[in-house]
C-alpha cells in the first residue's frame, strides 16, 4: 500500500467521523474513481474500522458512533505551520476567533513532545507576518462574519471618511489587512460592489423584506459589478521604498515590477469611480514615484504640489 493510498485512507475516516458520505461524493473530493473508493473501504474494514453502508437518497458510508480517531499527531513541520499562523493571529486587536486563538496554542503545545516544542520556538523566533498595532475596535466582526457565510442583506450605518449614512448591503467576502478587517459587500446605494472597513460599522441589522424582493436584489448583486468603461491605464516608476508601499495594496501590489537594481515599475488599469483614490495614492508616495502616464494624472498631481506649495510658502523667503 503506498503512502499516498495511506494518506487518502486517513482522510477518508476523517471525512466520515465528520459527516457520511456517497462513494460518489468521495471519489470527486479525492480525484479517484468510484471503484477505487469502493476498495479503499474493504480495506479499511479488513483493518478493524466499524464502517456500515445505509442505501436510500440520505445514505452513504458512515463509522460506527463510537468509533473516534486517536489525538492529532503532528510533525515538527506541520505544528510549525499551525503555530505560525496562530501566532499571526494574536497580533490582531479583533478577530472572530477572540479566545479560540490563545486556548489552541496552548493546547497544541500540551500534546507535543517537549524536544520538538523546542526546536517550534526556536524557528518561530525568526519568522513572523509583520501586523501593524491597531487600537480600533471591531464589535460587529463576529456577527458580520456570520452574516456573510448565510449571504444575509444587511442594513448598517457605516462612517466614512467624510460623513455616516445608512446602507443596505450584502456582505460577500471578509479578510484582513494592514491590521485591519475589511468587508467586500454589494452596496445597493452605490449599485456597485465595495470595500468596507470592518470597524467602521456603527449599527447593524437584518433586512426584513420579502422574498420576491430578495430575489431581486440577489440577482442584482451577481451581475457584473464595476467595468473597464471610463478605466485609465496607469503607468508609474517607483523607488524600491515606493514598490514596499504599493506591494502592500491589496488590489494592485501584485502589478509592480523590477525592471532594474534601483527602479521599479507599477503598471494596472484603474477603474474611473478609483481615480481619486489613485491620485490621493500618487501623491502620498511623494518622490518615490513618477506617474509616466496618464498625462492628466500627472497634471492632477502637479495642481496639488502647487496647492501645497502656495500655502507654505506665504510669508517665506526663499533664498
Amino acid at each position: 500500500m503506498t503512502v499516498r493510498r495511506m494518506d487518502r485512507l486517513m482522510a477518508i475516516l476523517i471525512a466520515l467521523q465528520q459527516e457520511p458520505a456517497t462513494a460518489k461524493r468521495l471519489a470527486d473530493k479525492f480525484e479517484v474513481t468510484k471503484r477505487t473508493i469502493l476498495r479503499d473501504m474493504q480495506s479499511l474494514a479488513e483493518m478493524g474500522v466499524p464502517l456500515y453502508a445505509v442505501s436510500g437518497p440520505s445514505g452513504g458510508f458512515r463509522l460506527m458512533e463510537s468509533f473516534r480517531l486517536p489525538p492529532l499527531q503532528l510533525d515538527s513541520g506541520e505544528a510549525l505551520s499551525v503555530l505560525f499562523a496562530l501566532r499571526s493571529l494574536t497580533r490582531m486587536v479583533d478577530t472572530p476567533f477572540q479566545q479560540a486563538r490563545w486556548t489552541v496554542m496552548d493546547k497544541l503545545k500540551a500534546i507535543m513532545p517537549e524536544q520538538t516544542l523546542a526546536h517550534i520556538e526556536s524557528m518561530l523566533h525568526y519568522v513572523e507576518v509583520e501586523v501593524p498595532q491597531r487600537s480600533v475596535k471591531s464589535p460587529y466582526l463576529s456577527d458580520l462574519l456570520a452574516h456573510t457565510a448565510e449571504s444575509r442583506w444587511l442594513r448598517v450605518r457605516y462612517r466614512s471618511e467624510k460623513h455616516t449614512r445608512s446602507l443596505e448591503v450584502l456582505p460577500r467576502k471578509m479578510y484582513a489587512a494592514h491590521g485591519y478587517w475589511y468587508c467586500e459587500a454589494y452596496s445597493i446605494s452605490h449599485s456597485e460592489q465595495r470595500t468596507f472597513r470592518v470597524d467602521r460599522f456603527e449599527a447593524m441589522e437584518l433586512m426584513e423584506m420579502p422574498g420576491e424582493e430578495v430575489d431581486r436584489l440577489a440577482l442584482e448583486a451577481e451581475s457584473p459589478v464595476g467595468s473597464d468603461e471610463g478605466a485609465s491605464r496607469i503607468v508609474a516608476d517607483l523607488t524600491y521604498r515606493g514598490a514596499l508601499l504599493v506591494e502592500q495594496d491589496f488590489h494592485i501590489g501584485d502589478n509592480v515590477k523590477q525592471v532594474t537594481d534601483e527602479r521599479w515599475e507599477l503598471d494596472f488599469m484603474c477603474p474611473a469611480s478609483e481615480w481619486q483614490w489613485a491620485v490621493k495614492l500618487f501623491y502620498s508616495l511623494g518622490m518615490d514615484a513618477e506617474v509616466k502616464e496618464p498625462r492628466h494624472l500627472r497634471e492632477e498631481l502637479l495642481r496639488m504640489a502647487r496647492q501645497v506649495c502656495d500655502r507654505y510658502s506665504q510669508g517665506i523667503t526663499v533664498e
